[in-house]
């Protein structure tokens, strides 16, 4: 029989708790132009092996490339793995991983069960629109590269046009590769985000939206970035993400749920996972104790 003691004891850890959530791409990995602060992904490593904390990835990646970033970059192993842009969500089973599939079939029923490449059939002809290869597409993400001076807002209306006449609801990522210089456009289905995804975590883990902290840098982390999450944009963001997110979160009257890291913090310039640990400062200080 559980003591009252005992269950406010319960009570207490899981307020304790805490999911941090990154985005890989520029955000933890130092795969950007700016520089890396020295010591601070392994600072980062610290931080994220306390008890009662919880790491997921965020990533427009697919499962396979985030366990090779994971291996080249010597990451810490997470608990979660939420790929392709949110519409992926994957658990630690043992030394593997298994998809979650309540989530999967969630978000199928907006495409009433069809697939990337049959909506791929639907957008063939639109001009403007060059698939990505093969190992960018699943299931439930359609992945194009768009040229930076394509007429966006139209394009997107002709999508939708097409889309709707399928009866067929999908969410709209775009966002740009910077060392590319190419615009991305992910089409998910309408219920499929980062941010979706991460509520959808919360609520499994039975955690409240103080609990946790998002970190990322580009196009298809506004979602949550302007969200009523606790964020954090690391400081080597595109400036045009940071316009645009700032603008954004004032307009929602957000501004206290939106950290811009800026460096200085711990010594570090507020790059990558500098930025991240910023951002656990400004929200989450406890958690930096571990840091002595």
């Amino acid at each position: 029989m559980t003591s009252f003691a005992d269950h406010l004891g319960s009570r207490a850890a899981r307020e304790q708790r805490l999911l941090l959530c990154t985005d890989l791409d520029r955000t933890l990995l130092p795969n950007g132009e700016a520089p890396e602060s020295p010591g601070a992904r392994a600072m980062f490593a610290r931080v994220v092996a306390q008890p009662y904390m919880s790491l997921a990835y965020v990533s427009g990646r697919h499962l396979a490339l985030v366990e090779e970033s994971i291996q080249v970059y010597g990451l810490p192993q997470p608990d979660w793995i939420l790929a392709d842009v949110g519409s992926s969500v994957y658990q630690r089973a043992g030394d593997g991983w298994s998809l979650l599939a309540p989530w999967t079939r969630h978000i199928a029923a907006d495409w009433k069960g069809l697939a990337a490449k049959d909506l791929a059939v639907l957008l063939s002809g639109l001009p403007g629109l060059k698939l990505q290869p093969d190992d960018k597409q699943n299931i439930h993400k359609l992945s194009y590269f768009v040229s930076l001076d394509v007429d966006l807002p139209s394009l997107v209306q002709a999508i939708e046009r097409r889309l709707e006449e399928r009866a067929l609801a999908a969410n709209l990522i775009h966002s740009v590769d910077e060392q590319g210089a190419i615009g991305l456009l992910d089409i998910l289905p309408q219920r499929a985000s980062k941010l979706q995804a991460i509520q959808f975590l919360l609520r499994k883990q039975g955690l409240g939206p103080e609990q946790t902290l998002f970190a990322g840098d580009s196009g298809n982390d506004l979602s949550v970035l302007t969200s009523s999450l606790p964020a954090v944009l690391v400081a080597n963001a595109h400036p045009a993400v940071i316009k645009l997110a700032s603008e954004e979160v004032r307009r929602n009257g957000m501004e206290d749920r939106l950290y811009l890291a800026r460096g200085g913090f711990l010594g570090m310039n507020g790059n990558y996972s500098a930025g991240i640990l910023e951002g656990m400062g400004h929200f989450h200080a406890d958690a930096l104790r571990v840091l002595g």
